[in-house]
Formats: C-alpha cells, sequence, structure tokens
C-alpha cells in the first residue's frame, strides 16, 4: 500500500491534472459559421452558452472553421468507429499516454478504489439538454442493474472481487464509484478505444424504459418493430456505441445525421460540444465527417484516385507503393507511422488442444522455442515488412516505459542447429524417407496453421515459414478459414496452432492493465479454454494447469490489488520476462508503418506518431477534432 505521503502527492497531482487553463473570457467566444444563422434565428443560442462555463481548453489547438473530411467505411456499422477516431472520453490518454479529465472537469482518485467525478458546469448533450448526475444514474440504476435490459449484468471492469462499485450521487455535478478493493484498471478503460460509455441521455431514454413509461404501449412499439419486448426497443434506441440512432444525444464531438441503409453517412458537429482552443473557438474546427461505405478492397485504389481527405483503417503497408503513386496526381500525402502492436504475425500453439499428442507437444517449452528459433526473420522482414520491421519476439516496443533489454530477441535469434537439437531432445529424432520429423505416435510432424482468410498478407508469409520449418524437418500446411468459423474452432479445442497478430497493446506503462498478457481471455489462441475458465468464473474452459501460465494469473492478482505504481511496474516486468521465455506465443517481425492518407491542406494531424488500436484509439489520442482545413483548401474542402 501507498504511504500517507505518496497519496497525498497522488491526490494532489490528480487535483492539478483536473485543472485546464481558464478558458477565454464567454464574450470572447467566436461562434462558428457553420451555426450562424441558427444562432441568428434564435434557434440555438450564442456559442457562449453552449459550451461548459468550464470547458476543456486545448492550448495546441489552433485552425479555422469549415470544411468536410470525406472518409471511407467497408460496411455501414463500421461507422460506429467515429467514437473511436473522435476520442471523447470521460478521462483519456494524451500524446503522452498519460489519463487526463476530458469530458469531466475533474476526477479524484482515492487509491484506485473511490474514484469521485465533477462534471463540468452547463456541459449539456448535443440536443442542448443538461448533462448531469442523473445521466450517471440513470446508466447505473436503470440500465446496468436492469436484468431485462443487461441480462449479463453489471460490466465486469465495473466490479472487483465479483461485487459492483458502490455508486452514489453526491450532487447535481458529482457521482463517486467505490469499490471494496482496488480496481486499477477502471479509469484505463474508460479512456480505451471503445467507449465504455457509464452514462447515457436520461430525458431521451426514459420514454423508452418501461420504469418511466406505459409498459404495454412500449412493448406495443416494439412488436410493430419486430421485436421482443420493450427492453429490446429501449436498447436498439440506446445505442452511443454504434451510432445508428440519429435522435439519440450524444457528447461527442460529431454527430450521425441518417441512419442505415445507406451508402454515405453523415457526421455534423455537435453545437454543445466541451472543447474549445485557447483563441476562444469551440472545436471541431470540421464541420462534418462524411463516411462513404465502399468494399475494402478498393480502399487503396480509391486513396490513389484522390476521392479521400483521410483514410487509415482499412489500408495496410502492402498499399504503400499504390498509395505514393498518386499522392502528386490527386493532391495528398501519405503519412507513415509505426503500428505499435507486438507482432505483426505471431504463430499460437494451442496448449488446449483436445490432440493429447499435440496438447502435450505444445506445452514442451522446448518446442515452442526450436519453432521460433527456425524462423529467419531477418529474410521474413525483408519479405513481409520490405526491411523496415523489427524482428524478435511478440512484446512491448521499446517506446513503452517497461521495454527491457532481451525481451525482443530471447530465444527469436535464427539458430537452425539448436532448433533440431531441442526437436531431438524432446524425442522427435525419427524421421520418414522426405526428412520429415516423427509424432510419437508416428504421424508426420506436420502442423496445420489455422489463420483468417481475409488476412492474405498472414497467409503468404506463413508460406515462407514453412520454407524455414521444412529445414528442421517440419511441414508446415496453412489453412485459411471464415475468421468465425476460426474462432469456434480454437474455443472448442479444435486447432493444432493459429497465426494471427501479436499484442494489440505494444506501448502499456505500468497503469494499463495487463490483462492481455495473462491467460483470461478466451479470444487468445495460445490459451482458449483456460481464458474461457476465467471468463466463465469456473463454470466452462479449463483451469489453467502448468505452474509458469498460473505465474502469470497470480501477477494479475497482484497487479489488479494495488494502488501501488511501483508494483505495478515490478509485475508488468515479470509478466514480459515470462513471456520471452516460455513463447506461449511465438513472435516474428512487428513494426509496421501504419499509412495514413491526408489530403494536402488538411492540417494537425503531427508526421509521426504511433499508431495502434490500443492506448492510441487508431489516432484519436491524437484529435481530429483539432484538425482544419488551411485556407487555400478550405474552399475545396466546402462540399
Amino acid at each position: 500500500m501507498m504511504s500517507m505521503l505518496p497519496r497525498l502527492k497522488a491526490g494532489l497531482l490528480a487535483l492539478l491534472l483536473a485543472c485546464p487553463a481558464l478558458p477565454a473570457l464567454a464574450a470572447d467566444y467566436a461562434e462558428q459559421p457553420y451555426f450562424a444563422e441558427k444562432v441568428a434565428r434564435k434557434e440555438l443560442p450564442p456559442v457562449s452558452e453552449r459550451v461548459p462555463q468550464t470547458p476543456y481548453v486545448s492550448e495546441e489547438a489552433s485552425g479555422q472553421y469549415g470544411g468536410d473530411i470525406v472518409t471511407l467505411v467497408a460496411r455501414a456499422r463500421d461507422i460506429r468507429y467515429i467514437s473511436t477516431y473522435a476520442y471523447s472520453r470521460l478521462v483519456g490518454y494524451d500524446r503522452n499516454l498519460e489519463l487526463r479529465p476530458d469530458i469531466l472537469e475533474k476526477y479524484e482518485d482515492e487509491d484506485d478504489r473511490v474514484f469521485t467525478f465533477t462534471i463540468r458546469e452547463g456541459h449539456r448533450w448535443s440536443d442542448g439538454h443538461p448533462f448531469t448526475a442523473e445521466d450517471f444514474r440513470y446508466y447505473w440504476e436503470d440500465v446496468a442493474l436492469n436484468k431485462d435490459l443487461s441480462p449479463a449484468g453489471v460490466p465486469e471492469f465495473m466490479m472487483v472481487g465479483g461485487k459492483p462499485a458502490k455508486f452514489e450521487v453526491l450532487d447535481e455535478r458529482t457521482v463517486r464509484y467505490t469499490f471494496d478493493k482496488p480496481n486499477p484498471r477502471f479509469l484505463p478503460h474508460l479512456a480505451g478505444p471503445v467507449d465504455a460509455a457509464i452514462y447515457r441521455p436520461a430525458h431521451y431514454l426514459k420514454q423508452y424504459h418501461a420504469k418511466y413509461a406505459d409498459k404495454a404501449k412500449l412493448d406495443e412499439a416494439a412488436k410493430a418493430q419486430k421485436l421482443k419486448s420493450w427492453a429490446a426497443l429501449h436498447n436498439r434506441l440506446d445505442d452511443l456505441k454504434e451510432h445508428t440512432n440519429p435522435d439519440e444525444p450524444v457528447l461527442q464531438a460529431w454527430r450521425v445525421t441518417n441512419r442505415a441503409p445507406a451508402n454515405r453517412f453523415v457526421f455534423e458537429r455537435n453545437p454543445f460540444y466541451h472543447r474549445v482552443d485557447a483563441h476562444g473557438h469551440q472545436l471541431p474546427y470540421i464541420d462534418r465527417i462524411i463516411m462513404d461505405v465502399s468494399s475494402g478492397g478498393l480502399f487503396a485504389a480509391k486513396a490513389n484516385a484522390g476521392e479521400v481527405d483521410l483514410l487509415f483503417r482499412g489500408i495496410s503497408m502492402s498499399d504503400i507503393p499504390i498509395l505514393k503513386q498518386g499522392e502528386k496526381a490527386h493532391d495528398y500525402t501519405t503519412l507513415l507511422w509505426p503500428y505499435a502492436r507486438g507482432s505483426e504475425l505471431a504463430l499460437y500453439p494451442d496448449l488446449n488442444a483436445k490432440d493429447p499428442v499435440w496438447r502435450a507437444l505444445n506445452r514442451d517449452v522446448r518446442y515452442r522455442r526450436a519453432l521460433s528459433l527456425a524462423i529467419d526473420r531477418k529474410t521474413l522482414n525483408n519479405v513481409f515488412l520490405f526491411g523496415l520491421g523489427i524482428e524478435g519476439n511478440n512484446t512491448v516496443m521499446e517506446q513503452s516505459p517497461l521495454s527491457s533489454p532481451g525481451l525482443r530477441t530471447l530465444n527469436a535469434t535464427y539458430d537452425p542447429a539448436e532448433a533440431s537439437r531441442l526437436l531431438d531432445e524432446i524425442g522427435l529424432s525419427k524421421r520418414n524417407a522426405a526428412g520429415t520429423r516423427l509424432l510419437p505416435d508416428g504421424r508426420e510432424l506436420e502442423i496445420i496453421v489455422e489463420t483468417d482468410g481475409e488476412a492474405s498478407h498472414i497467409v503468404d508469409a506463413l508460406t515462407l515459414i514453412g520454407e524455414f520449418w521444412r529445414e528442421i524437418g517440419v511441414r508446415l500446411f496453412v489453412k485459411p478459414q471464415d475468421r468465425t468459423v476460426l474462432r469456434n474452432r480454437a474455443f472448442a479445442g479444435l486447432t493444432n496452432m493459429v497465426a494471427g497478430q501479436g499484442f494489440d497493446n505494444a506501448v502499456p506503462t505500468a497503469i494499463m492493465p495487463p490483462s492481455e498478457y495473462a491467460p483470461m481471455r478466451q479470444d487468445n489462441y495460445a490459451w482458449p479454454q483456460w481464458g474461457q475458465y476465467v471468463e466463465t468464473k469456473g463454470k466452462n474452459g479449463e483451469p489453467v494447469d502448468i505452474p509458469e501460465a498460473q505465474r502469470l494469473l497470480d501477477l494479475y492478482s497482484v497487479w489488479m490489488n494495488t494502488a501501488n505504481h511501483n508494483v505495478q511496474r515490478d509485475v508488468w516486468t515479470e509478466m514480459l520476462r515470462n513471456h520471452a521465455e516460455n513463447q506461449w506465443s511465438i513472435g516474428t517481425v512487428a513494426g509496421a508503418l501504419q499509412p495514413i492518407v491526408v489530403r494536402n491542406g488538411l492540417k494537425g494531424l503531427p508526421a509521426k506518431a504511433l499508431y495502434s488500436w490500443e492506448p492510441t484509439a487508431l489516432i484519436g489520442i491524437y484529435r481530429i477534432d483539432e484538425m482544419y482545413w488551411s485556407k487555400a483548401a478550405l474552399k475545396e474542402a466546402r462540399r
């Protein structure tokens, strides 16, 4: 536990961080041209009455109003990524990956056990209704604790030791969550790439809730929409995450204005958004985000043809040549940001495989190390990432403060002789006439590596790895398939090895939960049954039965039960070393470059920064609400 002095310091620091620079005087706010007519007609109040009395002030932002940003999505439901791109959170990460209050005016954190949130005075939903503690209460009592609306109960990150938080409304602007034990993942989860949204627009949703409206009429309305009950109707309309309901108020920078089916979705600026720049301009600078639905296979071609203003999701390093070709002709620039992922391609020997022979082999650390040592990562890097990647294990990037020497290279150099020796030591020394090693039961050592059929670059890389492994008497066969089928086969223990991407969060800090690194998630292809056992609290799956893997769970428990960042750092250090030594997953190369297509004249993104799903929320922490068109480009952008 922290001593009193560190706790006091932590409390003061939280308060200091909670106090952004004072905003410009209300009279100094500059009205947005986009809303000028509505303000003149008194359909909207002036901007000085639309922003909170203490708005979030961005000292770095310095742009001008106007224009649209056109981007692409592969499916209509992908418009949900707007909340990842826009990245407005109760608390969120800044560019240094430190937590800051955002939607909240401030938060107080007492030993990661008691969290007190203060709402900005005068903050409003996008329809102008006040955003208050009632919106937190409604979510907690009327949604999360309502069995009809939330059969699974309170979200897991709001529980500790199986007990939910104690929720209190202290006053109209202040709420408090109290846990029996420390819950250090609470704030990081709120800052995640998917908005946890532990509040709801109560004034809008109450009209669809059986506690506040006539249940019979609601059921009748649900039936008219071919829904089973009022609860299904409520959940359809309560869609802050998917953004399918234009009528539901939001707190994000833009709100959707039309609904599916459509080939173009238009997001319009939120007139009551809470962020401003230091010059008195309410953000965002851009009027509208336009998402056109297009085949994912055409994204690079459409960018090359100049049909987008901003594009990153859905394009990859292999698209860089075609993207570069179109830059001059179609007036855009392709930024190249390092992708902060543990490994672009990782192999997951299934420790829970049903086949007893493969299960025993996959559980032998010498076998996993042998397969790792037999991969010529330099050649793979040259072919897969044009020689620009980082060769080695599936682990954190050097930009992470948790990085240390050896994590990337331990058991991950190219040494086929040592790999063969290890396989001989295991007892796999017998070979057939073709030189392929034989399993203890006489079958040939032919590893079927299953993977997502949509990831063609992974299939190509696996073909190359198959050539490396052939040298040590191991055959590799690639089995691409539908992603859902792959997951179901892995969950059932029918896979022997799966290939996929490495750790999502490769730039963690000590305060970020190491849940991805412990056997507690079913969607990890190395230990799906162990993960299911933890997720279902022992009802399904299998308990962990390898001491080194159990140690990961124990370490996670230590991390969860402390507010001491030094202890959390020590936990991370041991977990990362555990992974490097045990090769639970076999990493190959990391550090791919993520292309980001930006129309010339569209300003605000850094030339280079880290790109990842977690913790950067793709480009979210770099604030697209601060992007703007240069004066020369603005006229063209008004379309």
